[in-house]
């Protein structure tokens, strides 16, 4: 698999990544050893989760695997911090205390002193910004992430932040944003695709296939084994069941029967190919469903495909 540098640092990650967000919940260990073996035989080396991926489940069964599966060393693993869940109500709290207790935490879980990629998971409105950055500081010096990065931030956010972590001041440069990214959801082109260009920030695209949407298993309505009929992720899926989204769904399905591809190959070599992405993070529920995810690797759609699903997207 093609590696691509991440933003102004020396780190390379496979252009696509394994996304841990059902590990230890919708996907148990069996079905995650065998997502980790399809990705690494396939040549992936990045690996994405985040502390409050079932609770910290996520972590624990991917800690699981490090050294067995895999020596720690030839693979790079990005988590996230700040969010977390509490009587089942969404909390936000990016406190310095906060995001040091969620690292420790996940490295605690990861069964590893380092973590390659740490991430602010969402902007905090409560936090003031200088105290946020300043735990990515501190996570840096004490050795316990090697690189930094930000996820769901706007653009200016984003700007402000990389321009007060200038490495020129002793700072920890944030190298990465994650945000969401597919030809359902393509908002990043106005500003934080062009923001991070000019500040040299790679940019990792979460949920490519519009959050299972862009596959097509919602033509005909919700199967009762996805992910739009789980408590966990309903809410997460209804907002892509629009008549915009299945007249983008539809066109998808026109361009892979043209081209003898599945629409899943189709929309995720849509977003790994886009300018600016580094590397798009794949979450699949099942082994078999993240082996069909790997075969777009060896896709490349041509030049007028590509526009046309541009176009039918656009607005």
């Amino acid at each position: 698999m093609e590696l691509r540098q991440l933003g102004r640092s020396g780190v390379r990650v496979s252009r696509l990544a394994l996304g841990t967000m059902t590990w230890g919940r919708d996907t148990d260990e069996h079905e995650a050893a065998e997502q980790l073996r399809f990705f690494l035989d396939a040549g992936g080396n990045f690996i994405d989760t985040a502390a409050v991926y079932g609770n910290g489940d996520a972590e624990r069964v991917l800690g699981g695997f490090l050294g067995v599966m895999v020596p720690r060393d030839e693979i790079v693993i990005a988590t996230k911090a700040g969010i977390s869940f509490k009587n089942g109500e969404r909390i936000v709290d990016n406190s310095r205390t906060s995001l040091i207790a969620d690292l420790d935490r996940s490295l605690s879980h990861l069964r590893s002193e380092y973590v390659d990629l740490w991430q602010i998971h969402t902007w905090d409105q409560k936090t003031p910004l200088e105290e946020v950055l300043s735990a990515l500081d501190y996570a840096v010096t004490t050795g316990r992430a090697r690189h930094v990065g930000i996820s769901n931030f706007a653009a200016w956010q984003l700007a402000r932040s990389v321009t007060l972590q200038n490495p020129i001041f002793g700072k920890a440069p944030i190298i990465s944003t994650q945000n969401e990214y597919s030809l359902l959801n393509r908002r990043i082109e106005g500003e934080i695709l062009p923001a991070s260009r000019e500040l040299g920030v790679g940019v990792l695209a979460w949920s490519p296939l519009g959050r299972g949407v862009l596959t097509g298993k919602y033509r005909s309505g919700l199967p009762s084994d996805s992910r739009g009929a789980s408590p966990h992720f309903s809410s997460f899926i209804e907002p892509y069941l629009d008549e915009r989204s299945r007249k983008i769904v539809e066109a998808v399905m026109v361009a892979s029967d043209g081209l003898g591809l599945s629409p899943l190959e189709v929309s995720l070599a849509w977003v790994r190919d886009c300018p600016g992405v580094t590397s798009a993070i794949i979450g699949a529920r099942t082994g078999a469903q993240l082996r069909g995810a790997l075969s777009a690797e060896s896709v490349t759609l041509p030049i007028p495909v590509r526009e046309a699903l541009d176009e039918i997207s656009a607005n």
